[in-house]
């Protein structure tokens, strides 16, 4: 499987995106991973990298979008961040990879079992954790968590329930963001040339689910 060039990335839709993403985590979910020399790839890659494809993702260090879509070098732009939410540098990533670098497609990948939305959850009932900016991370989620809450429902990472709605908003939540606050990626996705959308992991399974 060799890398792609300009001329492969520009032959893709976002719909075409979005199966070679489909397909991919079919083959990591039935341990059928395409034989790439990666080394070639390197070579190949060499003079530029024409990545097909966005994906904002957690750092769990479960959740490799790479491994997870079962893509090589110079395929996607990987960009993580504990909760996959998005910030204005963030936004001016996804902005160069689709504007500049040709990329079709945004992803962003929630997933099961996040730690970081545990955090939020809690954050409320224990003590500050001690550090400024992972207090400052978790208090992203805390809209979301205002959002989805039913009356009297117990405020815990414990509640799996509570924590799987809000692994799902927090995903459309970041992808409202994106629309937002990035002129340039809702108008690129007006016109066609990009989709954005979002999808969960389980980390039990393996398995990718598109919202």
């Amino acid at each position: 499987m060799k890398a792609h060039t300009s001329e492969t990335q520009s032959s893709i839709t976002p719909d075409k995106a979005i199966q070679f993403l489909k397909e991919g985590n079919q083959r990591f979910v039935n341990n059928l991973k395409i034989n790439r020399n990666l080394l070639e790839q390197v070579n190949d890659t060499t003079e530029g990298q024409w990545p097909f494809a966005v994906i904002l993702s957690c750092i769990d260090s479960r959740t490799s979008a790479e491994l997870i879509f079962d893509q090589g070098l110079g395929d996607i732009f990987s960009i993580r961040i504990a909760g996959n939410f998005v910030n204005q540098d963030i936004l001016g990533s996804m902005e160069f990879g689709c504007n500049v670098a040709g990329s079709k497609l945004i992803v962003v990948l929630g997933h099961s079992k996040c730690g970081a939305l545990k955090g939020g959850l809690d954050s409320a009932k224990i003590e500050p954790l001690g550090m400024d900016n992972l207090n400052h991370l978790v208090y992203h989620f805390h809209d979301c968590i205002d959002e989805i809450i039913k009356v009297d429902e117990e405020r815990s990472s414990k509640n799996e329930d509570l924590l799987e709605r809000l692994n799902i908003c927090n995903v459309k939540r970041s992808i409202e963001d994106i629309r937002h606050q990035s002129t340039t990626l809702r108008n690129l996705e007006k016109e066609g040339k990009i989709k954005i959308v979002g999808a969960n992991y389980c980390v039990e399974s393996g398995e990718v689910t598109w919202l």
